[in-house]
């Protein structure tokens, strides 16, 4: 199984059928949820799934943590938008990526896949997602 980073096929479609808002005021809200290393994610992935989802336990709940959101802005010539960093505290679990979906959407939508590039374990402390810094090469989401 893997997990392929990528911004998924159909988060491209509906944003141009209006169905995101990542405005930091009154925009959706987005939740990143953390996969074990048989998680089957990529950019045909449509929606949130439990599959292969850490298990309700060792400090991780069902569905992740939501994520703050970032106003999308302009870097030059590419749209782009952040997320604060998120973190798990008094975490005990091993994870190998992460989605993102809206999970303000009937379907909880997807908006990317991500490969840690390995398995990141964390026994009895903090588990961080940190995000890269908000610019055209760098950013999460980039749309040029």
């Amino acid at each position: 199984m893997a997990i392929t980073s990528a911004i998924c096929n159909s988060f491209k479609q509906e944003i141009l059928e209006a169905e995101h808002n990542f405005s930091s005021s009154g925009g959706n809200t987005f939740n990143l949820a953390l996969y074990d290393s048989d998680a089957v994610l990529s950019k045909s992935t449509t929606a949130y799934t439990t599959s292969e989802e850490l298990a309700t336990t060792g400090g991780y709940t069902a569905k992740g943590n939501a994520l703050t959101s970032v106003t999308p802005t302009l870097d030059s010539d590419t749209a782009i938008c952040d997320f604060s960093n998120t973190s798990w505290t008094s975490a005990s679990f091993t994870a190998r990526g992460c989605l993102i979906f809206n999970d303000s959407h009937s379907s909880d939508a997807s908006v990317c896949a991500i490969d840690f590039g390995g398995d990141k374990t964390v026994t009895s402390g903090t588990f961080t997602v940190e995000f890269p810094a908000a610019a055209a090469s760098t950013a999460i989401i980039q749309i040029a």
